[in-house]
């Protein structure tokens, strides 16, 4: 049986696209391990699907002088070796890299073991723990046409984010049960990704009294965001994170309000939601999920409003004319071929497997 040693983490959408190929490699023939970090929210997520899954030291890697960067070094040096023991242990035919901070010392260590690496790049430009380890990369898969400008050309292949195939099998009146909604307004589901957001949790939540005249909401707001004080209003319905429910509340969605992070766009674009994005500002990341949002608004598929300009009235008018306007946002994203790329992904491994 050959053997894929994948890596990937500090946010779900560096894990779940993972997650995702995981039925097609075994159906493959491959035995599947995992590297993440001993306190990263990947290592909940593959042990849940009893995947061997290992743990090393990981170092932020910063774009600015912080004095944090010379202890992280330490750290970033001791997963290197940590990794190199894995791969020696498991001595895998290839490596998968998903991207988070994680994930290089594993590719540095694959190369080094001279282990074919594939790289995956989700945003339109590339992160940077993508970009100091394609160098070492055999093939780099991408997700946005755009992308291509920042990468090799001779080794990169467009391939789109593979997509859980759980996701297509949630029940709408399921989803209505788990939030206690009726039928008779729409509802809106919003996702700040899984860590949550403070700033569509501070929008949604003093809007609520105009937003429920005219719609349900359900709101994943994130690990330690429930507000209490909103627990029994009607037609409001709080998550602080969901797993198993995610599939039924995508079903029963109408409209999704959305950060604009590329895995869950390419979720929202294969389930052919119509949707709203609020990318994070520069000031909060590096742009890339506003370089995101602008790609998603060209091709027809979103809705988009700068978290500058975000307010109360401009939220509620945006999600009118979106209902209004659903089905021509449907009918753009049934156009793309963006969507679910399991099937490209895994043509690039078996192509590069040793």
């Amino acid at each position: 049986m050959r053997k894929i040693l994948m890596t990937g983490g500090g946010t779900a959408g560096h894990v779940t696209p993972n997650i995702a190929l995981f039925p097609s490699l075994r159906k493959n023939g491959f035995e599947i391990f995992y590297i993440g970090t001993e306190s990263g929210i990947e290592k909940k997520l593959i042990e849940q699907e009893n995947i061997p899954y290992f743990s090393i030291k990981a170092g932020k890697l910063r774009r600015y002088f912080d004095i944090k960067n010379i202890t992280d070094i330490a750290k970033i040096s001791k997963g290197y070796f940590q990794a190199l023991s894995i791969i020696h242990k498991i001595k895998p035919n290839i490596v998968f890299s998903k991207g988070g901070f994680v994930s290089s010392p594993v590719v540095w260590a694959a190369w080094t073991k001279r282990i074919p690496v594939i790289i995956h790049e989700s945003d339109i430009t590339p992160g940077l723990a993508n970009k100091i380890s394609i160098p070492f990369s055999k093939s780099i898969c991408y997700s946005f046409p755009e992308t291509i400008n920042y990468l090799p050309k001779d080794k990169s292949k467009l391939t789109g984010i593979p997509v859980r195939q759980n996701l297509f099998q949630g029940n709408k009146n399921f989803g209505k049960k788990l939030c206690s909604f009726d039928s008779k307004s729409p509802i809106v589901l919003i996702i700040g990704g899984s860590l949550g957001s403070q700033v569509l949790n501070n929008i949604i939540r003093s809007s609520l009294q105009d937003l429920l005249k005219n719609f349900q909401i359900c709101h994943i707001c994130g690990k330690g965001n429930f507000d209490l004080n909103l627990k029994n209003l009607k037609g409001y319905k709080q998550f602080e994170y969901v797993s198993d429910e995610l599939p039924h509340l995508f079903a029963a969605a109408d409209i999704i309000i959305s950060r604009a992070g590329a895995t869950t766009l390419n979720e929202i674009l294969a389930l052919k939601k119509p949707n709203i994005l609020i990318p994070l500002s520069k000031q909060a990341s590096r742009g890339d999920q506003i370089l995101n949002a602008e790609s998603y608004k060209k091709h027809g598929f979103s809705f988009v409003i700068r978290e500058e300009e975000l307010n109360v009235e401009k939220l509620i008018d945006a999600l009118k004319t979106v209902y209004n306007e659903r089905n021509i946002y449907v009918k753009n994203m049934s156009k793309s071929n963006m969507a679910n790329g399991i099937e490209e992904v895994m043509n690039v491994i078996l192509e590069n497997v040793k």
